[in-house]
């Protein structure tokens, strides 16, 4: 399917929650003022391409309370088609407290998601001619992790954009504590990325999934799997990339200054090399965009305050 022929470039099903970020640092029960903003991986990587242009269309569920009605405006407002989020009256919107840190390190994350609105979703919110009208879908391990019948939607996706042709990035996104065990997460994420045309895996996840210790082993190990292109996240350090049609390669990280928050970072990259690989670069190319987004999204405060716009990425791009 060709872009004029698509409604949307990148369609995504996923949980958005508000996130509220301490205004100074310290132990998040010492904190006394948040910041508002939007959180999600997969909200995150729509937020990103749509500023980019693509077209996007993201699937969800949120409460009809403030947090669910500020998310839904925030979505729209960046140009992203919501007119297949649900907005339920019974359910209430999930949100997260994360706390501000100044040395660079993970900051702590508190979630409030267990029984939220999006953790509802089950196959029969798949519309799969909607989705079908994506050239491109985008999945996480995040949206899989947060129920049962959320996992069975995952898989729906998957199935039917397979089927259909289509192509399909996967990130893992571990989130271990909403799996019930470490085996589970680990058998259903390569499960998940079975899938997957192209798979984005950290380092660390990619120890933790395959058993491999080298970059070159993890993207080995889901080459073998069938997905066509691996990229491995390397931080600081950059990306590794094994390629069916373009070979393996590394591209360096990004200098950055002053690392103010590194939640978001891998989102921001799977933006970078979704947009140029949608958009027919090379692979390298894209790899470059992927460290070059990464790197802006960890020299601001929230999770996509770094996403660039066309206009503002300039040469970036």
């Amino acid at each position: 399917m060709t872009t004029t022929e698509s409604t949307f470039d990148v369609a995504l099903f996923g949980e958005a929650m508000l996130l509220l970020v301490a205004n100074e640092p310290g132990p998040l029960e010492n904190a006394t003022g948040f910041y508002k903003r939007t959180a999600g991986a997969e909200t995150n990587v729509a937020i990103g391409l749509a500023r980019l242009g693509l077209k996007v269309g993201w699937a969800s569920r949120l409460g009809t309370d403030s947090m669910g009605r500020a998310l839904l405006a925030a979505m729209q407002g960046e140009g992203i088609d919501c007119s297949h989020v649900v907005c339920d009256a019974t359910q209430r919107t999930g949100f997260q407290f994360k706390e501000r840190v100044t040395d660079g390190r993970d900051p702590q994350v508190e979630y409030h998601r267990k029984g939220s609105a999006a953790s509802q979703m089950g196959p029969a919110d798949v519309d799969e001619a909607w989705l079908r009208s994506a050239r491109h879908l985008h999945a996480t391990g995040v949206f899989a992790a947060i129920s049962d019948t959320s996992l069975q939607a995952a898989i729906r996706t998957l199935e039917v954009m397979r089927a259909a042709g289509r192509t399909i990035s996967f990130d893992p996104n571990l989130r271990p504590t909403l799996w019930s065990s470490p085996e589970t997460m680990r058998h259903w994420i390569n499960t998940l990325a079975t899938y997957a045309d192209w798979v984005l895996p950290g380092m660390e996840e990619g120890v933790f999934l395959t058993g491999e210790t080298t970059p070159e082993g993890v993207a080995r190990f889901y080459r073998e799997r069938g997905a066509k292109l691996v990229v491995v996240k390397l931080g600081a350090e950059g990306a590794y990339y094994d390629s069916a049609t373009e070979g393996t390669g590394h591209v360096p990280g990004v200098p950055v200054a002053q690392v103010v928050d590194t939640v978001g970072a891998g989102d921001g990259f799977a933006v970078g090399v979704i947009s140029a690989l949608l958009a027919g670069q090379p692979v390298q190319a894209a790899v470059r965009r992927g460290a070059w987004i990464g790197a802006r999204a960890v020299q601001v405060l929230g999770d996509t305050e770094g996403l660039p716009t066309r206009r503002s990425a300039g040469g970036g791009l």
